[in-house]
Protein backbone atom coordinates (compact mmCIF):
# COMPACT_ATOMS: atom_id res chain seq x y z
CA UNK A 1 0.00 0.00 0.00
CA UNK A 2 1.89 3.12 -1.24
CA UNK A 3 -0.18 5.48 0.93
CA UNK A 4 0.72 3.56 4.08
CA UNK A 5 4.41 3.52 3.15
CA UNK A 6 4.49 7.25 2.48
CA UNK A 7 2.74 8.06 5.76
CA UNK A 8 5.07 5.84 7.76
CA UNK A 9 8.07 7.34 6.02
CA UNK A 10 6.80 10.87 6.69
CA UNK A 11 6.22 10.02 10.34
CA UNK A 12 9.74 8.65 10.66
CA UNK A 13 11.19 11.74 8.99
CA UNK A 14 9.17 13.97 11.26
CA UNK A 15 10.42 12.16 14.34
CA UNK A 16 13.99 12.50 13.06
CA UNK A 17 13.57 16.22 12.41
CA UNK A 18 12.20 16.81 15.89
CA UNK A 19 15.01 14.79 17.43
CA UNK A 20 17.61 16.84 15.55
CA UNK A 21 15.97 20.08 16.62
CA UNK A 22 15.79 19.03 20.25
CA UNK A 23 19.48 18.11 20.20
CA UNK A 24 20.27 21.59 18.92
CA UNK A 25 18.21 23.08 21.76
CA UNK A 26 19.69 20.81 24.42
CA UNK A 27 22.45 23.15 25.54
CA UNK A 28 20.06 26.06 26.09
CA UNK A 29 17.32 23.93 27.64
CA UNK A 30 19.25 21.63 29.97
CA UNK A 31 19.55 24.22 32.73
CA UNK A 32 15.85 25.03 32.54
CA UNK A 33 14.52 21.51 32.37
CA UNK A 34 17.34 19.24 33.53
CA UNK A 35 16.29 19.35 37.14
CA UNK A 36 12.82 18.16 36.21
CA UNK A 37 14.10 15.19 34.23
CA UNK A 38 16.40 14.00 36.98
CA UNK A 39 13.45 13.80 39.34
CA UNK A 40 12.13 10.74 37.56
CA UNK A 41 15.01 8.81 35.93
CA UNK A 42 12.96 5.61 36.24
CA UNK A 43 9.68 7.11 35.02
CA UNK A 44 8.93 4.00 32.99
CA UNK A 45 9.51 1.65 35.92
CA UNK A 46 6.22 0.73 37.68
CA UNK A 47 5.83 2.06 41.19
CA UNK A 48 3.25 1.41 43.82
CA UNK A 49 0.16 0.10 42.02
CA UNK A 50 -2.30 2.17 44.02
CA UNK A 51 -0.28 5.35 43.53
CA UNK A 52 0.03 4.77 39.79
CA UNK A 53 -3.69 4.06 39.51
CA UNK A 54 -4.49 7.30 41.34
CA UNK A 55 -2.13 9.26 39.12
CA UNK A 56 -3.66 7.67 36.03
CA UNK A 57 -7.14 8.66 37.21
CA UNK A 58 -6.07 12.29 37.60
CA UNK A 59 -4.35 12.26 34.20
CA UNK A 60 -7.43 10.86 32.48
CA UNK A 61 -9.54 13.47 34.23
CA UNK A 62 -7.32 16.18 32.75
CA UNK A 63 -7.52 14.52 29.34
CA UNK A 64 -11.31 14.60 29.65
CA UNK A 65 -11.19 18.30 30.55
CA UNK A 66 -9.00 19.11 27.55
CA UNK A 67 -11.39 17.25 25.24
CA UNK A 68 -14.25 19.18 26.77
CA UNK A 69 -12.57 22.45 25.86
CA UNK A 70 -12.46 21.44 22.20
CA UNK A 71 -16.06 20.18 21.86
CA UNK A 72 -17.78 23.61 21.75
CA UNK A 73 -15.32 24.73 19.07
CA UNK A 74 -16.06 21.98 16.55
CA UNK A 75 -17.88 23.05 13.42
CA UNK A 76 -21.62 22.27 13.09
CA UNK A 77 -22.60 19.08 11.31
CA UNK A 78 -24.88 18.93 8.28
CA UNK A 79 -27.99 18.97 10.48
CA UNK A 80 -26.89 22.19 12.17
CA UNK A 81 -26.21 20.57 15.54
CA UNK A 82 -22.85 20.65 17.27
CA UNK A 83 -20.61 17.98 15.88
CA UNK A 84 -18.98 15.69 18.42
CA UNK A 85 -22.11 15.10 20.52
CA UNK A 86 -20.96 11.50 20.80
CA UNK A 87 -18.16 12.82 22.98
CA UNK A 88 -20.41 14.55 25.49
CA UNK A 89 -20.75 11.58 27.86
CA UNK A 90 -18.41 10.29 30.49
CA UNK A 91 -14.97 9.11 29.43
CA UNK A 92 -14.07 5.61 30.61
CA UNK A 93 -11.03 5.40 32.87
CA UNK A 94 -9.18 2.88 30.78
CA UNK A 95 -5.94 1.29 31.86
CA UNK A 96 -4.15 3.07 29.03
CA UNK A 97 -5.63 6.51 28.37
CA UNK A 98 -3.57 6.85 25.22
CA UNK A 99 -5.56 4.03 23.61
CA UNK A 100 -8.92 5.68 24.23
CA UNK A 101 -10.79 5.22 20.90
CA UNK A 102 -12.63 8.49 21.46
CA UNK A 103 -9.43 10.35 20.60
CA UNK A 104 -9.42 8.67 17.21
CA UNK A 105 -13.00 9.88 16.66
CA UNK A 106 -12.07 13.38 17.79
CA UNK A 107 -9.17 13.41 15.34
CA UNK A 108 -11.54 12.23 12.61
CA UNK A 109 -13.83 15.17 13.41
CA UNK A 110 -10.86 17.55 13.25
CA UNK A 111 -9.97 16.18 9.82
CA UNK A 112 -13.59 16.52 8.67
CA UNK A 113 -13.53 20.10 9.93
CA UNK A 114 -10.69 20.90 7.55
CA UNK A 115 -12.70 19.52 4.66
CA UNK A 116 -15.78 21.52 5.65
CA UNK A 117 -13.63 24.64 5.83
CA UNK A 118 -12.19 23.89 2.34
CA UNK A 119 -8.64 24.04 3.64
CA UNK A 120 -5.55 22.93 1.73
CA UNK A 121 -5.41 19.73 3.73
CA UNK A 122 -1.78 18.62 3.81
CA UNK A 123 -1.06 15.47 5.77
CA UNK A 124 1.86 13.23 6.74
CA UNK A 125 2.51 12.33 3.12
CA UNK A 126 3.08 16.03 2.35
CA UNK A 127 6.08 16.00 4.69
CA UNK A 128 8.01 13.31 2.82
CA UNK A 129 11.51 14.54 1.88
CA UNK A 130 11.04 17.83 3.69
CA UNK A 131 14.11 19.78 4.82
CA UNK A 132 14.28 21.41 8.26
CA UNK A 133 15.66 24.95 7.91
CA UNK A 134 15.52 26.61 11.33
CA UNK A 135 13.76 26.75 14.68
CA UNK A 136 11.43 29.76 14.65
CA UNK A 137 10.49 29.54 18.31
CA UNK A 138 10.01 27.33 21.34
CA UNK A 139 7.72 27.83 24.31
CA UNK A 140 6.12 26.08 27.25
CA UNK A 141 4.08 23.83 24.97
CA UNK A 142 5.16 24.05 21.36
CA UNK A 143 8.11 24.01 19.06
CA UNK A 144 7.83 25.94 15.77
CA UNK A 145 10.08 24.86 12.90
CA UNK A 146 10.54 26.30 9.43
CA UNK A 147 10.81 23.53 6.84
CA UNK A 148 10.92 23.32 3.08
CA UNK A 149 8.73 20.72 1.42
CA UNK A 150 9.92 18.52 -1.41
CA UNK A 151 8.46 20.91 -3.99
CA UNK A 152 10.30 23.88 -2.50
CA UNK A 153 7.36 25.38 -0.59
CA UNK A 154 8.31 26.77 2.83
CA UNK A 155 5.89 26.05 5.68
CA UNK A 156 5.97 26.25 9.46
CA UNK A 157 5.39 23.18 11.62
CA UNK A 158 4.09 23.37 15.18
CA UNK A 159 4.86 20.34 17.35
CA UNK A 160 4.84 19.37 21.00
CA UNK A 161 7.98 20.72 22.69
CA UNK A 162 9.34 17.57 24.30
CA UNK A 163 11.66 19.74 26.43
CA UNK A 164 8.99 22.31 27.25
CA UNK A 165 7.73 23.28 30.68
CA UNK A 166 4.27 21.77 30.08
CA UNK A 167 5.78 18.38 29.23
CA UNK A 168 8.21 18.56 32.15
CA UNK A 169 5.52 19.37 34.69
CA UNK A 170 3.27 16.61 33.39
CA UNK A 171 6.05 14.04 33.66
CA UNK A 172 6.78 15.18 37.20
CA UNK A 173 3.14 14.78 38.15
CA UNK A 174 2.16 11.58 36.30
CA UNK A 175 5.32 9.73 35.19
CA UNK A 176 3.62 8.76 31.92
CA UNK A 177 5.50 10.04 28.84
CA UNK A 178 2.93 8.73 26.38
CA UNK A 179 -0.06 10.08 28.29
CA UNK A 180 1.70 13.41 28.83
CA UNK A 181 2.42 13.82 25.14
CA UNK A 182 -1.27 13.22 24.49
CA UNK A 183 -2.27 15.75 27.16
CA UNK A 184 0.07 18.44 25.85
CA UNK A 185 -0.93 17.73 22.24
CA UNK A 186 -4.50 18.80 23.04
CA UNK A 187 -3.34 22.42 22.79
CA UNK A 188 -2.26 21.71 19.21
CA UNK A 189 -5.57 19.99 18.47
CA UNK A 190 -7.45 22.96 19.89
CA UNK A 191 -5.42 25.31 17.74
CA UNK A 192 -6.23 23.28 14.63
CA UNK A 193 -9.95 23.56 15.37
CA UNK A 194 -9.69 27.30 16.05
CA UNK A 195 -7.84 27.82 12.77
CA UNK A 196 -10.59 25.90 10.97
CA UNK A 197 -13.33 28.07 12.47
CA UNK A 198 -11.55 31.45 12.45
CA UNK A 199 -10.60 31.76 8.80
CA UNK A 200 -9.66 35.36 7.98
CA UNK A 201 -6.99 37.15 5.89
CA UNK A 202 -5.33 38.28 9.12
CA UNK A 203 -5.23 34.80 10.71
CA UNK A 204 -2.41 32.47 9.69
CA UNK A 205 -3.54 29.93 7.10
CA UNK A 206 -3.84 26.32 8.20
CA UNK A 207 -2.30 24.22 5.44
CA UNK A 208 -3.03 20.88 7.07
CA UNK A 209 -2.12 18.62 9.96
CA UNK A 210 -0.38 15.36 10.62
CA UNK A 211 -0.60 12.75 13.37
CA UNK A 212 1.66 10.02 12.05
CA UNK A 213 3.22 7.62 14.52
CA UNK A 214 3.77 4.09 15.53
CA UNK A 215 0.07 3.44 15.47
CA UNK A 216 -0.02 3.33 11.69
CA UNK A 217 -0.58 5.74 8.80
CA UNK A 218 -2.31 8.89 9.86
CA UNK A 219 -1.94 7.94 13.52
CA UNK A 220 -4.66 7.39 16.09
CA UNK A 221 -5.32 11.01 16.91
CA UNK A 222 -1.65 11.41 17.78
CA UNK A 223 -1.35 8.60 20.33
CA UNK A 224 2.14 7.19 20.33
CA UNK A 225 2.98 9.58 17.51
CA UNK A 226 3.34 13.29 17.08
CA UNK A 227 0.58 15.80 16.35
CA UNK A 228 1.85 18.44 13.92
CA UNK A 229 0.15 21.59 12.65
CA UNK A 230 1.20 22.68 9.14
CA UNK A 231 0.93 26.46 8.60
CA UNK A 232 1.85 29.02 6.00
CA UNK A 233 5.24 30.45 6.83
CA UNK A 234 5.44 34.00 8.13
CA UNK A 235 8.12 36.29 9.49
CA UNK A 236 8.12 37.06 13.23
CA UNK A 237 6.88 40.57 13.96
CA UNK A 238 9.88 42.76 14.76
CA UNK A 239 8.65 45.78 16.69
CA UNK A 240 12.04 47.53 16.71
CA UNK A 241 12.24 47.19 12.94
CA UNK A 242 8.65 48.42 12.60
CA UNK A 243 9.41 51.48 14.69
CA UNK A 244 12.08 52.43 12.13
CA UNK A 245 9.84 51.81 9.12
CA UNK A 246 7.77 54.36 7.15
CA UNK A 247 4.45 55.44 8.66
CA UNK A 248 2.56 53.77 5.82
CA UNK A 249 3.88 50.33 6.82
CA UNK A 250 3.17 50.94 10.49
CA UNK A 251 -0.35 52.08 9.63
CA UNK A 252 -0.86 48.86 7.68
CA UNK A 253 -0.10 46.76 10.76
CA UNK A 254 -2.59 48.77 12.83
CA UNK A 255 -5.26 48.61 10.11
CA UNK A 256 -4.81 44.85 9.76
CA UNK A 257 -5.15 44.51 13.52
CA UNK A 258 -8.36 46.56 13.55
CA UNK A 259 -9.79 44.35 10.77
CA UNK A 260 -8.83 41.22 12.69
CA UNK A 261 -10.44 42.44 15.92
CA UNK A 262 -13.61 43.39 14.02
CA UNK A 263 -13.81 39.81 12.73
CA UNK A 264 -13.13 38.33 16.17
CA UNK A 265 -15.92 40.42 17.69
CA UNK A 266 -18.47 38.54 15.56
CA UNK A 267 -16.71 35.32 14.60
CA UNK A 268 -18.47 31.97 14.04
CA UNK A 269 -17.62 31.23 17.68
CA UNK A 270 -19.04 34.50 18.97
CA UNK A 271 -16.95 37.32 20.42
CA UNK A 272 -13.39 36.00 20.84
CA UNK A 273 -10.83 37.50 23.23
CA UNK A 274 -7.08 37.11 22.77
CA UNK A 275 -6.06 36.49 26.36
CA UNK A 276 -2.33 36.47 25.59
CA UNK A 277 -2.18 39.62 23.47
CA UNK A 278 1.48 40.23 22.63
CA UNK A 279 3.40 41.15 19.45
CA UNK A 280 5.02 37.71 19.58
CA UNK A 281 1.61 36.18 18.78
CA UNK A 282 1.75 37.74 15.31
CA UNK A 283 3.75 37.33 12.11
CA UNK A 284 3.79 39.11 8.76
CA UNK A 285 3.18 37.40 5.44
CA UNK A 286 4.08 39.57 2.42
CA UNK A 287 3.67 42.62 4.65
CA UNK A 288 0.27 41.63 6.01
CA UNK A 289 -0.20 41.11 9.75
CA UNK A 290 -1.45 37.67 10.78
CA UNK A 291 -2.34 36.14 14.11
CA UNK A 292 -0.36 32.92 14.39
CA UNK A 293 -0.88 31.71 17.97
CA UNK A 294 -4.45 30.96 19.01
CA UNK A 295 -3.71 28.95 22.15
CA UNK A 296 -5.27 31.51 24.43
CA UNK A 297 -8.16 32.63 22.23
CA UNK A 298 -11.39 32.35 24.20
CA UNK A 299 -15.03 32.82 23.25
CA UNK A 300 -16.19 32.44 26.86
CA UNK A 301 -18.30 35.27 28.27
CA UNK A 302 -17.72 36.55 31.79
CA UNK A 303 -20.74 36.00 34.04
CA UNK A 304 -21.81 38.80 36.34
CA UNK A 305 -24.41 39.88 38.87
CA UNK A 306 -23.57 43.58 39.04
CA UNK A 307 -21.50 46.09 37.07
CA UNK A 308 -18.76 45.73 39.66
CA UNK A 309 -18.15 42.21 38.34
CA UNK A 310 -17.27 43.62 34.92
CA UNK A 311 -14.02 45.46 35.55
CA UNK A 312 -11.28 45.24 32.95
CA UNK A 313 -7.96 45.46 34.77
CA UNK A 314 -4.72 46.51 33.08
CA UNK A 315 -1.38 47.46 34.67
CA UNK A 316 -2.09 51.21 34.60
CA UNK A 317 -5.83 51.46 33.86
CA UNK A 318 -9.10 49.90 34.91
CA UNK A 319 -12.38 50.13 33.01
CA UNK A 320 -15.90 49.38 34.24
CA UNK A 321 -18.35 47.76 31.82
CA UNK A 322 -22.08 47.08 32.24
CA UNK A 323 -23.54 43.79 33.39
CA UNK A 324 -26.27 42.90 30.92
CA UNK A 325 -29.74 41.59 31.70
CA UNK A 326 -28.48 38.18 30.53
CA UNK A 327 -25.95 38.18 33.36
CA UNK A 328 -22.83 38.57 31.23
CA UNK A 329 -20.33 41.43 30.95
CA UNK A 330 -21.46 43.18 27.79
CA UNK A 331 -18.67 43.65 25.23
CA UNK A 332 -15.87 42.64 27.58
CA UNK A 333 -13.98 40.48 25.06
CA UNK A 334 -14.17 43.18 22.42
CA UNK A 335 -13.06 45.95 24.77
CA UNK A 336 -10.18 43.85 26.09
CA UNK A 337 -8.90 43.35 22.54
CA UNK A 338 -9.22 47.04 21.66
CA UNK A 339 -7.29 48.29 24.66
CA UNK A 340 -4.57 45.69 24.20
CA UNK A 341 -4.25 46.77 20.57
CA UNK A 342 -3.91 50.34 21.79
CA UNK A 343 -1.24 49.66 24.40
CA UNK A 344 0.84 47.13 22.44
CA UNK A 345 0.50 48.46 18.87
CA UNK A 346 -1.27 51.78 18.30
CA UNK A 347 0.70 53.70 20.92
CA UNK A 348 4.03 52.84 19.30
CA UNK A 349 3.17 52.60 15.62
CA UNK A 350 0.37 55.00 14.76
CA UNK A 351 1.03 58.64 15.78
CA UNK A 352 4.74 59.05 14.99
CA UNK A 353 5.31 60.84 11.66
CA UNK A 354 1.69 60.56 10.58
CA UNK A 355 1.00 62.83 7.55
CA UNK A 356 0.10 66.35 8.66
CA UNK A 357 -3.32 66.20 7.00
CA UNK A 358 -4.22 63.05 8.94
CA UNK A 359 -2.88 63.80 12.42
CA UNK A 360 -6.25 64.97 13.76
CA UNK A 361 -7.86 61.70 12.67
CA UNK A 362 -5.00 59.65 14.09
CA UNK A 363 -5.30 61.55 17.38
CA UNK A 364 -9.01 60.75 17.45
CA UNK A 365 -8.26 57.01 17.03
CA UNK A 366 -5.69 57.17 19.80
CA UNK A 367 -8.06 58.92 22.20
CA UNK A 368 -11.07 56.73 21.46
CA UNK A 369 -9.15 53.44 21.80
CA UNK A 370 -7.03 54.56 24.75
CA UNK A 371 -10.15 55.58 26.68
CA UNK A 372 -12.35 52.78 25.29
CA UNK A 373 -14.86 55.34 24.03
CA UNK A 374 -15.45 53.55 20.72
CA UNK A 375 -16.45 49.99 19.86
CA UNK A 376 -14.65 47.97 17.21
CA UNK A 377 -17.11 49.01 14.48
CA UNK A 378 -16.37 52.69 15.05
CA UNK A 379 -12.65 52.00 15.38
CA UNK A 380 -12.47 50.13 12.09
CA UNK A 381 -14.52 52.83 10.32
CA UNK A 382 -12.02 55.43 11.56
CA UNK A 383 -9.11 53.40 10.20
CA UNK A 384 -10.80 52.84 6.85
CA UNK A 385 -11.53 56.59 6.60
CA UNK A 386 -7.85 57.38 7.15
CA UNK A 387 -6.93 54.83 4.48
CA UNK A 388 -9.39 56.35 1.99
CA UNK A 389 -8.00 59.86 2.48
CA UNK A 390 -4.42 58.66 2.29
CA UNK A 391 -4.94 56.65 -0.91
CA UNK A 392 -6.95 59.37 -2.65
CA UNK A 393 -4.64 62.21 -1.66
CA UNK A 394 -7.56 64.22 -0.26
CA UNK A 395 -5.47 65.01 2.81
CA UNK A 396 -3.17 67.05 0.53
CA UNK A 397 -5.75 69.65 -0.52
CA UNK A 398 -3.73 72.44 1.07
CA UNK A 399 -0.69 71.94 -1.19
CA UNK A 400 -0.22 74.92 -3.55
CA UNK A 401 -0.86 73.98 -7.21
CA UNK A 402 2.20 75.96 -8.33
CA UNK A 403 4.70 73.53 -6.80
CA UNK A 404 5.63 71.87 -10.09
CA UNK A 405 6.39 75.17 -11.85
CA UNK A 406 9.86 75.12 -10.33
CA UNK A 407 10.65 71.75 -11.95
CA UNK A 408 11.57 70.62 -15.44
CA UNK A 409 9.94 67.30 -16.41
CA UNK A 410 11.72 64.82 -18.67
CA UNK A 411 9.61 61.77 -19.50
CA UNK A 412 10.97 58.33 -20.39
CA UNK A 413 14.37 59.06 -18.89
CA UNK A 414 16.31 57.94 -15.82
CA UNK A 415 19.19 59.54 -13.95
CA UNK A 416 22.70 58.10 -14.03
CA UNK A 417 25.71 58.89 -11.88
CA UNK A 418 23.36 59.76 -9.06
CA UNK A 419 24.46 61.52 -5.91
CA UNK A 420 22.04 60.12 -3.37
CA UNK A 421 21.32 61.35 0.10
CA UNK A 422 19.57 59.52 2.92
CA UNK A 423 16.36 60.49 4.62
CA UNK A 424 14.32 58.86 7.34
CA UNK A 425 12.23 56.84 7.19
CA UNK A 426 13.07 55.69 3.68
CA UNK A 427 11.80 52.63 1.82
CA UNK A 428 15.43 52.03 0.81
CA UNK A 429 18.51 52.06 3.01
CA UNK A 430 20.65 53.17 0.08
CA UNK A 431 19.00 56.52 -0.49
CA UNK A 432 15.85 58.56 -0.01
CA UNK A 433 12.79 56.73 -1.33
CA UNK A 434 9.43 57.93 -0.05
CA UNK A 435 5.76 57.22 -0.69
CA UNK A 436 3.87 60.00 -2.54
CA UNK A 437 0.41 60.41 -4.02
CA UNK A 438 1.89 61.98 -7.12
CA UNK A 439 4.39 64.47 -8.50
CA UNK A 440 2.91 67.41 -6.60
CA UNK A 441 3.47 65.81 -3.19
CA UNK A 442 6.95 64.71 -4.30
CA UNK A 443 7.79 68.32 -5.24
CA UNK A 444 6.56 69.45 -1.83
CA UNK A 445 8.88 66.94 -0.14
CA UNK A 446 11.83 67.84 -2.38
CA UNK A 447 11.37 71.53 -1.51
CA UNK A 448 11.52 70.66 2.17
CA UNK A 449 14.87 68.84 1.78
CA UNK A 450 17.80 71.22 1.39
CA UNK A 451 19.85 68.48 -0.34
CA UNK A 452 17.20 67.63 -2.94
CA UNK A 453 17.81 68.62 -6.54
CA UNK A 454 15.54 66.15 -8.35
CA UNK A 455 13.13 63.28 -7.92
CA UNK A 456 12.14 60.34 -10.10
CA UNK A 457 8.86 58.47 -10.46
CA UNK A 458 9.18 55.07 -12.13
CA UNK A 459 5.77 53.52 -11.54
CA UNK A 460 6.69 51.50 -8.46
CA UNK A 461 3.87 51.50 -5.90
CA UNK A 462 3.28 50.65 -2.26
CA UNK A 463 0.51 48.46 -0.83
CA UNK A 464 -1.83 51.49 -0.83
CA UNK A 465 -1.30 52.19 -4.53
CA UNK A 466 0.80 55.29 -3.82
CA UNK A 467 3.98 55.88 -5.82
CA UNK A 468 7.55 55.50 -4.63
CA UNK A 469 9.63 58.57 -5.45
CA UNK A 470 13.44 58.60 -5.39
CA UNK A 471 15.01 61.89 -4.26
CA UNK A 472 18.58 62.86 -5.21
CA UNK A 473 21.03 65.69 -4.77
CA UNK A 474 22.34 65.58 -8.31
CA UNK A 475 23.22 63.26 -11.19
CA UNK A 476 25.72 63.13 -14.07
CA UNK A 477 23.36 62.57 -16.98
CA UNK A 478 20.01 61.29 -18.19
CA UNK A 479 19.52 58.07 -20.14
CA UNK A 480 16.47 56.59 -21.89
CA UNK A 481 14.15 54.62 -19.62
CA UNK A 482 10.58 54.07 -20.75
CA UNK A 483 9.23 53.62 -17.21
CA UNK A 484 10.64 56.69 -15.47
CA UNK A 485 9.92 60.42 -15.30
CA UNK A 486 12.53 62.79 -13.90
CA UNK A 487 11.68 66.12 -12.26
CA UNK A 488 14.66 68.45 -11.89
CA UNK A 489 14.65 71.74 -10.05
CA UNK A 490 15.10 74.46 -12.68
CA UNK A 491 18.00 75.84 -10.72
CA UNK A 492 19.70 72.46 -11.17
CA UNK A 493 18.61 71.74 -14.73
CA UNK A 494 21.76 73.06 -16.36
CA UNK A 495 23.86 70.56 -14.40
CA UNK A 496 22.25 67.63 -16.23
CA UNK A 497 23.06 66.58 -19.77
CA UNK A 498 21.08 64.20 -21.95
CA UNK A 499 22.36 61.48 -24.23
Amino acid sequence: MPGMGSSLRAAALLAFVVLSILVSLLISSVQQFGARVTHFPNASVPGDAEELAALRGVLISQLRQRRGEILPLLSPDEDGGPTGQWLSGEFPLQQDAALDPLDQRLWTEITLGSRRAHLDDMDCASLVDMQALEVLGSGYTKLVVKVQLAGGQPVALKLVNEQGIDMGRCLEDFRDPRGCRELVSYKLKKEIVLLQRLKHPNVIQLKGHCAGGAGGPGGRGGEGGRVTVILEQGDPLQMIQLLQSPWEDRFRVCLDLARLLHFLSRSPLGSVALLDFQPRQFVTVSGSLKLTDLDDASAAQTACVADADCTLRFPHRNFSLPCSARGVCEGLNEKRNIYNAYRYFFTYLLPHQAPAGLTHLVDHIMNSTGELKADINETLQAFEHVLLLYQSGLHLDNLPPSLLRDYTLTRGMATWGDVDYRCWPSHSQQGCVLSVHGAQEAAHICNSHSQCGSFTLNGRKTWTGRFLASFRSSFARLAPDGTSDVYVKKSKALEASTV
